[in-house]
């Protein structure tokens, strides 16, 4: 662990499901969990949002962002993510994959989708399928944590 990251400890259990209101209100970090495919886009988001207190974990691909989630709600004390922040164009499932998969299930948890294939048809999708926003690559790292902040503020 870097001096970057930043970490909160809780002895308190989290019951299924919390939502992020009462999340945030026990003082303990949002978790966003993050699909990018490209190492060092996925260390500068992780280092990013960490910053800011929130608790990220890391998927590389869309099989790695499934499991992720598959091993929050199997985890001794169920962890689910607060936000997904996911590349469109990974490896494995897409990030629009995922999207519509959770809300298939009946998800509500918020994603914000990055991209460096934008175009207007993919605004269209994401956008039937509930994303909460999506961010054309490059776009400014203060973009994306204003978004975060918004969907899911972060712990005072």
């Amino acid at each position: 662990m870097g001096p970057d990251e930043c970490t909160a400890v809780s002895d308190e259990v989290r019951e299924w499901p919390l939502s992020t209101r009462e999340w945030v209100s026990r003082r303990s970090a949002p978790r966003i969990l993050l699909g990018e495919d490209q190492p060092e886009m996925r260390s500068l988001l992780r280092r990013a949002l960490s910053r800011r207190g929130y608790d990220v974990v890391e998927a590389p691909d869309g099989p790695g962002l499934v499991k992720a989630l598959v091993d929050g709600l199997l985890a001794e004390q169920t962890q689910v993510p607060d936000l997904i922040v996911t590349d469109v164009r990974m490896p494995g499932f897409s990030g629009i994959e995922v999207l519509a998969r959770l809300r298939r299930e009946g998800w509500t948890t918020p994603v914000i989708l990055i991209t460096a294939f934008g175009d207007a048809q993919l605004h269209q999708e994401a956008e039937l399928l509930g994303a909460a926003r999506v961010l054309n690559k490059p776009f400014a790292m203060e973009d994306l944590c204003e978004a975060v902040e918004t969907l899911v503020p972060p712990p005072r």
